[in-house]
Parts: structure tokens; C-alpha cells; sequence
């Protein structure tokens, strides 16, 4: 998820700074998420709407490609 947040960041022009303000955190806690690349589903919704993004967890069967 990282590699994601970090092309959407680049894609918006917005800093992990930018982004840490907006989620009322650090960027030393955005640093260190990203290095654990450790989110929750909650932390990858709140940043996704700091982003203006539309986030989507589902799974996919490699088989048949149903989205469930």
C-alpha cells in the first residue's frame, strides 16, 4: 500500500507533510507507516480522502477474476 499512497502523493503534487497535516499526525508516524507499511482499513480510507481518492478493498479469484 505504500508504493500506492507514494504515486497518488505524487500524482496530487502533496507532500507526506501536506498529507500528515491533513490527517492530524506527524510525518514521522506517516514515515514510519510507510516503512512498516502497516495500515489499517480505517487509516487507508482517512487517507484516501485526504488524497481525494476513492479506496477499494475486495478480493479477486485468480481463476475467474470475480470481484467479491
Amino acid at each position: 500500500m505504500t508504493e500506492q499512497i507514494k504515486i497518488a502523493l505524487i500524482k496530487r503534487k502533496m507532500s507526506t507533510t501536506e498529507l500528515a497535516k491533513k490527517l492530524n499526525c506527524t510525518p514521522q508516524n506517516i514515515t514510519a507507516k510507510f516503512k512498516r507499511d502497516n495500515f489499517s482499513e480505517k487509516e487507508l480510507q482517512e487517507i484516501a480522502k485526504a488524497l481525494d481518492c476513492t479506496y477499494k478493498a475486495s478480493f479477486i479469484m485468480n481463476d475467474t477474476g470475480e470481484e467479491i
